[in-house]
């Protein structure tokens, strides 16, 4: 007697995370919040200096784990010898050093910008390709600095999530996310579209000088009043 065969067991489908949605009084607190931020300073910019899109780059490349303020001081000299693909290759490796070896992780940094401006100089006949696959492509450039640099020159609404975002965004309840692909993914989401191409700034230097990691200063900040952590810091 043939035993007709078990049919395989279909996989279950995979249920798609929705994205969470967003209370109509929690949307206006989040509208007024980034027109106060607007109120403030109307076209917020990045503070680290250049003056083409291959010195921004190289200024946001070489900001990984370092200051804009030791950034800068550091391509103040470097660009008025090298800011462009070919001069930086000209310069070499051993030639850029001494320019930023003040900058955490130059070493590494200095192989990535040489590495980065063969690529252009090779590849793009010495121009920066302004999209974000190309850009991510880099060496030492990753999803953050092609956001910075997009977002930056007005070509892509992005906002670039570091440890001032990824705190301010927490603190004002904009997203829970644990990681910064998770935060940027809330902030894109929820930010008002008039407002995502400036948001990134506002929330990094409302971070850097305002609502700094230690002790936020809740007392002197303009939008105290519509953040859910204050109560946590007042009088703390």
């Amino acid at each position: 007697m043939v035993r007709a065969m078990a049919k395989p067991a279909q996989a279950k489908p995979v249920k798609k995370k929705t994205a969470k949605r967003i209370s109509p009084a929690e949307r206006e607190r989040v509208e007024v919040l980034f027109e106060r931020f607007e109120s403030l300073e109307l076209r917020p910019k990045t503070e680290l200096n250049y003056s083409n899109p291959y010195e921004l780059v190289t200024a946001v490349a070489l900001s990984a784990q370092a200051t804009d303020v030791s950034v800068n001081k550091a391509t103040d000299k470097l660009f008025k010898v090298a800011n462009t693909p070919e001069a930086m290759l000209d310069l070499g490796e051993a030639g850029l050093i001494p320019y930023i070896a003040s900058i955490g992780l130059y070493r590494t940094k200095a192989k990535n910008v040489i590495a980065t401006a063969n690529i252009l100089v090779n590849q793009y006949g010495g121009e920066v390709p302004l999209n974000r696959e190309a850009l991510e492509s880099l060496p030492g450039v990753g999803r953050k600095t092609a956001s910075v640099v997009l977002n930056e020159l007005d070509i892509e609404p992005a906002i670039a999530v570091d440890t001032h975002v990824f705190r301010v965004s927490h603190r004002l309840k904009l997203s829970a996310g644990k990681n910064p692909d998770a935060v940027e993914q809330d902030l894109m989401r929820i930010v008002p579209i008039p407002y995502q191409t400036r948001a990134h700034h506002w929330l990094i230097l409302h971070g850097r000088y305002v609502c700094v990691a230690r002790k936020p200063k809740c007392e002197v900040c303009k939008i105290s009043d519509l953040c859910p952590s204050r109560e946590l810091f007042l009088g703390a």
